[in-house]
């Protein structure tokens, strides 16, 4: 077998779950040539800070709203993974 490769022990995503406090958006910002723009948003969860980075001008949650998400600890802060962003489903609300 080739050296270099991990087998299992893959670190699990974490994940974090609690009501949006507060949104703040910058952008749009050109990477590079060809790229769409990207759009920065600083979100509040629970007290926490986190950074999510997205080509969406509209977030799909509002101020408010019970969220979750899959994140990762950086230097530069807890990034949000894209496309993990979304409204948490509580089962009670359903019929």
């Amino acid at each position: 077998m080739a050296g270099g490769f991990r087998r299992g022990k893959r670190t699990p995503k974490l994940q974090a779950r609690g009501e949006l406090q507060a949104v703040e958006r910058e952008g749009p910002f050109k990477e590079w040539l060809g790229m769409p723009d990207l759009y920065r948003y600083a979100l509040k969860v629970d007290g926490e800070a986190y950074s999510y980075q997205t080509e969406d001008a509209e977030l799909p949650v509002a101020i408010g709203d019970r969220v979750v998400f899959r994140y990762k600890e950086t230097k530069a802060g807890n990034w949000i993974d894209r496309n993990s962003l979304g409204k948490a489903i509580d089962p009670s609300e359903y019929q």
